[in-house]
């Protein structure tokens, strides 16, 4: 890697490259309500951030995830210090299953407490706590529903306020 942790060379992974396609414009829509939500409930000493920015997780994994909160404190030059309180991907939930598992099991093994999927095109909202060592589903919610998170701080979604 450079000074500016940009690597010089692409190096195959053991585990599966997984590409995504390029978002919708629904995608941006949810994904910026979304994070304005967040920014709006976020206490100090937390940040919430927007992709791209890198989480690496193992020597192997590095994702992305579309928002993610942290620890002010864990912020550095170039890449978290740790992983985040919540990652949070925008993306069909009808997306290939593979993907979505993957993701989660990466999140889960890294110790990332929360995990949500928002589905900008059904306005569904699943979200995983992890509880020891595994993630156990605390939400599913649909686009007429409401749901107050407490991790990684306390904030009400409305999947239908992303997205009409």
């Amino acid at each position: 890697m450079t000074e500016w942790g940009i690597s010089t060379a692409v190096t195959v992974p053991r585990r599966p490259l997984v590409v995504p396609l390029r978002p919708i414009l629904r995608h941006h829509l949810v994904h910026s309500r979304l994070m304005g939500l967040l920014l709006a409930a976020c206490p100090d000493g937390l940040e919430v951030l927007s992709a791209p920015a890198d989480v690496v997780l193992a020597d192997d994994t590095v994702l992305q995830p579309d928002l993610l909160v942290l620890l002010a404190a864990d912020l550095s030059r170039h890449r978290l210090a740790s992983p985040p309180l919540l990652a949070v991907d925008v993306t069909s939930l009808r997306a290939p299953p593979l993907d979505l598992r993957v993701r989660r099991a990466r999140y889960q093994e890294a110790g990332v407490p929360s995990y949500w999927v928002v589905d900008p095109e059904a306005l569904r909202l699943r979200a995983w706590a992890l509880r020891g060592r595994s993630y156990d589903e605390v939400a599913d919610v649909a686009a007429g529903q409401e749901w107050r998170s407490d991790l990684p701080f306390p904030v009400t979604v409305r999947p239908a306020d992303l997205g009409e």
